[in-house]
């Protein structure tokens, strides 16, 4: 098949990132928020200004471009990765697995007001079969053993983890236009670079409140290892791949294995259970994105 690396390497991002709901559930047991992602992102940036070198894909970014490139480390690490910590603390790696997929609904809504572009019939109804997802996630989880009340603070952390990655879609997708464009893996590298910069006053803060752990498990760092060295540096430079070789729109479906991917490794790694409501909200969510992302009828 035709291109056929390139999508076993999009079939791993896309588990690879299931998983690693999983590995945020564990690390934030032993780990604080905070410092949990500034962890994170010391050892990612560091790979990935070693592959940039390696590589000889070393481009220093212009005035112009770190203006857009601070607002995206700003989003996409701090802010992301703020949400995406404190979420896990709340709720199931399957559950949260599944609120992620509003991403891409959030950055459709978004381009409305800032890309120009129409609220439409489709938009509408996908929103509300997205929406009525998430509410047989919150009611009907059949992880139980988690509060109610607590599963529904760690889904909306992970829904505001969503929201301001969709808001990096659209500046990204801005800056890889134009004359000044950069490349989603340059924009991502630069991004991670300003956003650890950024992380590295809250964790500060966090170990004089709470100290630094010490005392953490092989495991928990391991898992650190495996968000920064797997989910964040080969994935994304796997998908950065996939974009260049198949484009954005055909690399994207692979985004809709992660909660099914997610979802799984929770049952199987955490002893999460499977329900019969995971499924119906997977394919009310999904199918949600699907319907505002599809095209509108005449």
């Amino acid at each position: 098949m035709k291109n056929a690396t390139t999508h076993v390497k999009l079939l791993a991002v896309a588990i690879i990132w299931g998983v690693s709901w999983v590995a945020g559930r564990v690390v934030v047991q032993d780990f604080p928020p905070f410092t949990a992602g500034w962890a994170r992102y010391v050892m990612a940036v560091t790979c990935f200004l070693i592959f940039l070198k390696l590589s000889k894909q070393w481009i220093t970014p212009t005035k112009d471009q770190w203006k857009t490139i601070i607002v995206i480390g700003f989003l996409s690490t701090f802010l992301y990765q703020a949400f995406f910590m404190f979420g896990m603390k709340w709720t199931a790696a399957g559950d949260a697995s599944l609120m992620i997929t509003f991403n891409p609904l959030f950055t459709a809504i978004l381009a409305v007001p800032f890309l120009g572009e129409k609220f439409d019939k489709r938009l509408a109804s996908g929103l509300f079969l997205a929406v009525c997802g998430v509410g047989v996630l919150a009611w009907y989880s059949p992880n139980v053993e988690i509060p109610v009340k607590d599963r529904l603070l760690g889904d909306t952390l992970i829904g505001l983890a969503a929201l301001s990655w969709a808001f990096t879609s659209i500046l990204m997708k801005e800056a890889m236009t134009g004359d000044d464009a950069l490349s989603p893996l340059h924009l991502t590298v630069w991004a991670s670079t300003v956003g650890l910069l950024i992380q590295t006053p809250a964790m500060i803060w966090e170990s004089t409140q709470f100290g630094f752990p010490t005392d953490a498990s092989m495991e928990s760092w391991l898992w650190v290892g495996f968000l920064a060295i797997l989910s964040t540096v080969l994935s994304y430079v796997w998908f950065a791949d996939g974009i260049k070789i198949i484009g954005a729109s055909r690399s994207a479906l692979y985004v809709y294995l992660v909660p099914i991917f997610g979802i799984l490794s929770g049952w199987l790694l955490l002893d999460e259970k499977l329900g019969y409501s995971l499924a119906v909200s997977f394919l009310l969510i999904v199918g949600g994105v699907y319907v505002a992302q599809s095209k509108e009828s005449s």
